[in-house]
């Protein structure tokens, strides 16, 4: 794989150390306390583990609340939430959903672990000057939440593959939105096409730790690239991952989930998989089955 003007090493803080001192600062993060526990345990040589969600979308509750209890019946850990849509105009930035939102999720015992807008894939970051509002809002939506992720998609009319232009506007408008992003202790994740070389080159260009990749192997192994190198070149710079297999159940499809878990522990990743596989029995039996593969290979405790 061709690795010519890729910087393999960004300087800067890492996610952990940005999240800390930027909830110093602050002063006002619900869950700088929780931050400092974490980086406790690391150095104690207790680092924490692996927790499994799944995407709202897939759990066919798309910017709905009602995604928590389907979540509950699946098991799992938590979920990732849209921010909205454009008919209900991100709705999720209204004090009342995010309410709702808390509430559901503690009726559940379930977490809200990350953000998305998906709606980027209708509506491009690229072109459509609304969405620059929706990014920064995000932002506010995660403080509210007390979550640190916020997925950005570009797939669809968002794809960025072969469109220079394109990318250009996206890092202009990337900078403008990441000072915001870093004093909140908030990752924007970029999830595309792209692959590794070209996801770096645009965070070199933003250069603000706030903006990192999110990572989907499904996707990445689709589009022929080496995954589990990828994952060792983008090391930091991933915020959070998608667990997909197009082609069957975790651990019996094309993905070589322990693998993937070998390249997560040589960057040092611990933090939320979101299950986003295919459903042969169905969504729920799928998804319970995806969930046990997943936490035989990546445990809550390691």
């Amino acid at each position: 794989m061709r690795r010519a003007g890729v910087d393999m090493k960004r300087q800067g803080l890492t996610r952990r150390e940005m999240m800390i001192r930027s909830a110093a600062f602050a002063g006002v993060l619900p869950w700088a306390t929780a931050a400092a526990q974490e980086e406790g345990q690391r150095r104690r040589g207790r680092p924490r583990g692996f927790r499994i969600g799944a995407c709202d979308w897939n759990l066919g509750k798309m910017a709905d609340p009602g995604s928590f209890e389907v979540a509950r019946q699946i098991g799992l850990d938590g979920v990732q939430v849209s921010l909205g849509t454009a008919a209900n105009d991100m709705h999720l930035r209204r004090p009342e959903v995010q309410k709702a939102f808390l509430e559901a999720s503690r009726a559940a015992d379930v977490r809200i672990a990350s953000l998305a807008i998906g709606e980027l894939n209708n509506i491009p970051y690229k072109s459509d000057p609304r969405t620059e509002a929706w990014v920064a809002d995000s932002i506010d939506v995660c403080r509210a939440l007390r979550v640190r992720v916020v997925l950005l998609a570009f797939f669809g009319n968002g794809d960025l593959r072969g469109d220079p232009k394109g990318v250009d506007v996206v890092v202009e408008r990337l900078k403008k939105v990441a000072p915001k992003a870093e004093d909140a202790g908030v990752i924007l994740g970029i999830e595309s096409w792209l692959s590794a070389e070209d996801h770096m080159a645009i965070i070199n260009r933003v250069g603000s730790p706030a903006v990192q990749v999110y990572y989907d192997v499904g996707n990445s192994h689709l589009r022929g690239y080496n995954i589990y190198e990828e994952i060792r070149m983008l090391g930091k710079n991933i915020c959070e991952f998608h667990a997909k297999d197009y082609d069957n159940l975790f651990g019996k499809g094309k993905i070589d989930f322990v693998e993937v878990r070998e390249a997560m522990d040589a960057i040092g990743y611990r933090g939320w998989i979101q299950i986003e596989g295919a459903t042969p029995l169905g969504m729920i039996e799928s998804y319970k089955q995806d969930a046990a593969y997943l936490r035989s290979v990546f445990p809550r405790r390691v």
